[in-house]
């Protein structure tokens, strides 16, 4: 066996890509990739009954999505013959025996130890185990000899998975003890917690890689995020580029306790990356997100939208959140004449002249020069004199018939001199 690294996910295909199997197939990315090595992908669809095509599919196409390329990729499925073979020579060597149909492997009944990178030397004593079955028949392993007999033959050199695999490991110690086969090194992650310490589960929200892609998640972000969950760099750097997290990974660096999924710090991860992206490509990504109507707009006036998604890009966590609170971009807005009425005001004839004040004020402007920054310096001094919120608001309310919205200079800056005229006309005929 060559001593180049060679690590493996192993997912089984009986539900979607889930987080943590996320996390785990980036940690043996990672590690292969820091040492020149070779990173497998080994689908465990032994399970007929429960393994799905449609899980399959999910799997790889997260991992795609992630960034993390496999070299290899094997389906335990069409290694029946390499399983049936080996079966017989532990049967041959009396180290397994028939029990009905069941394939039971002779446990000695011993001691065994391994050494864990994160976790040290453990040892177990594995009488407790009995002899345990390893196939249903000869044509149907079970996972504790497949899963042996295919890092073997792959010649995986490092087994790092979750910690609930520890309990597994002495099976798989004496497996490989009876075939002769060099003891490949173990490592063992803590497992993905939520915020109360219980065990991740969907109650705590979208727990699959496809539910956080559909929700608007980046794959930097997400990436970035699970990369920190039970380890670090050992520095002050939050914001890593998957090849920086390359560079840096150590699995000695790993923690051996809980490690606490915060859905609050991937909302950070994922707004930092959005900020990053080029207005342009940011533009295309956010349009998938809007409703069919706004979208056929977004792709018939590109410049108005990316104007659309500059603006938006600081307000947003999830790609999703796009469609929220900017409807007003692509429809009329309808509102009650009453919110045209600042909270200091005495009434509506105030609104009335401040807005036809605006209108003058904006009537003075060349299209070419309607910008947010032409736009405030025509109105500030008066907003100033008058009050800015006897003035600004039933201007924001006229633009976007909202209470909360961005700055009504950047909205009208994009809006445009003829629609931002219009809409403001439209608020004073309905005083």
């Amino acid at each position: 066996m060559s001593n180049k690294v060679i690590t493996r996910i192993a997912p089984s295909p009986t539900g979607l890509f889930h987080i943590g199997t996320a996390r785990t197939a980036l940690f043996n990315y990672l590690y292969a990739m820091k040492h020149g090595g070779k990173f497998i992908l080994r689908v465990e669809d032994t399970d007929k009954e429960r393994s799905k095509k449609e899980y399959e599919e999910d799997i790889l196409n997260g991992l795609k999505w992630l960034g993390l390329e496999w070299d290899e990729f094997y389906r335990q499925s069409e290694r029946g013959e390499i399983y049936k073979k080996y079966l017989q020579q532990l049967l041959s060597e009396n180290k397994a025996y028939l029990d009905g149909n069941a394939v039971r492997f002779r446990n000695p009944n011993k001691k065994v130890s391994f050494k864990d990178i994160i976790r040290g030397d453990i040892e177990f004593d594995t009488a407790d185990v009995g002899d345990f079955v390893i196939a249903k028949d000869l044509d149907t392993p079970l996972y504790h000899f497949a899963v042996v007999v295919d890092d073997n033959e792959m010649g995986v050199t490092h087994v790092i998975r979750g910690e609930d695999h520890i309990s597994n490991t002495p099976r798989h110690v004496l497996l490989y003890e009876a075939f002769g086969f060099a003891l490949p090194q173990y490592a063992h992650l803590p497992l993905i917690l939520a915020p109360d310490k219980s065990k991740l589960s969907k109650r705590h929200g979208a727990v699959s890689v496809t539910d956080y892609k559909e929700q608007g998640y980046l794959p930097e972000a997400i990436v970035n995020f699970i990369a920190f969950i039970g380890w670090n760099p050992g520095d002050n750097r939050e914001i890593m580029s998957l090849s920086e997290l390359v560079e840096s990974f150590s699995l000695e660096k790993a923690q051996k306790g809980g490690a606490i999924f915060n859905t609050e710090r991937l909302d950070w991860y994922n707004k930092e990356y959005i900020r990053k992206k080029a207005t342009a490509e940011l533009g295309e990504m956010l349009v998938k997100y809007l409703p069919e109507k706004w979208a056929e707009v977004a792709e018939q006036r590109k410049d108005y939208w990316y104007k659309i998604a500059e603006l938006e890009k600081e307000r947003i966590t999830k790609l999703s959140d796009i469609k929220e609170g900017i409807g007003y971009f692509f429809e009329t807005p309808d509102y009650d004449k009453k919110l045209l009425l600042w909270k200091k005001a005495e009434n509506l004839d105030e609104s009335k002249t401040h807005l036809e004040k605006i209108v003058a004020f904006l009537n003075s402007l060349n299209s070419e020069d309607f910008t947010s920054r032409d736009i405030k310096e025509a109105i500030w001094n008066y907003a100033e004199e008058q009050g800015r919120g006897n003035v600004l608001w039933p201007l924001r309310v006229a633009l976007t018939g909202l209470e909360k919205s961005p700055d009504p200079f950047l909205v009208a800056g994009i809006l445009g001199k003829e629609e931002t005229i219009s809409r403001i006309n439209n608020a004073i005929k309905k005083i």
